[in-house]
């Protein structure tokens, strides 16, 4: 699905060969620092890269239109944005930029259901824990449907417990999907757990690529 060849970014990323598969579950580790995020947001084109080639399904990213990478690639970052209004508000806020059709109430209450969060459509989403906005915000993501999911510590303000839940709430539904997730962690259990494929990074180049 993506290949990198020879892909240098600033001083931060310096990679010559790496693949990361299409329908697996592949994990980013490393610490902090070490250039996880940036690689993350290079696959959308949220950062270009200064030299080399990464390839996305046998084509360039850099000839590839942004917008049109971006319907099919989304990208959840470690703190993401919440906008006033109810939690259904800041569901469809991403269909509507998108332009795509609108769900049903019931649809969207079956991802609250996914994302483990009880709460009703109409409650000001602002008023929310730090998890809960993470949770409605990862909702937001699935359901534009994109064909591959970028998330960066999606569970960094969860408890052991629910973290657990959502990490494997959201295995399953990228396998019984057939879609594409990676995520970058800080927790190694999380990464040999749930993925198919590790990829541990260390000043911005991969010392390690392994399947699980």
């Amino acid at each position: 699905m993506f290949s990198f060849k020879e892909v240098r970014y600033k001083n931060i990323l310096d990679i010559k060969n790496l693949t990361i598969k299409k329908h697996k579950v592949t994990c980013l580790v490393g610490q902090s620092g070490s250039g996880k995020t940036t690689l993350l947001r290079l696959l959308n084109k949220l950062i270009s890269y200064d030299s080399g080639e990464i390839f996305y399904n046998d084509q360039p990213l850099s000839g590839i239109n942004s917008l049109e990478l971006r319907r099919d690639i989304v990208m959840l970052p470690q703190s993401p944005a919440i906008f006033s209004g109810s939690i259904k508000d800041n569901l469809l806020i991403g269909l509507k930029f998108s332009e795509q059709p609108l769900p049903s109430d019931n649809e969207l209450y079956e991802v609250l259901k996914l994302v483990k969060l009880h709460k009703e459509l109409n409650q000001d989403a602002e008023k929310l824990s730090g998890g809960e906005k993470q949770r409605v915000a990862l909702g937001r993501v699935i359901l534009m449907k994109p064909e591959v999911l970028l998330l960066d510590e999606p569970s960094s303000a969860l408890d052991e417990e629910t973290e657990h839940m959502i990490i494997e709430a959201l295995v399953n539904y990228t396998k019984e999907n057939n879609k594409t997730l990676i995520m970058v962690t800080h927790s190694k259990k999380v990464a040999s757990e749930f993925s198919d494929e590790i990829i541990e990074i260390k000043e911005g180049m991969v010392i390690n690529e392994e399947g699980v």
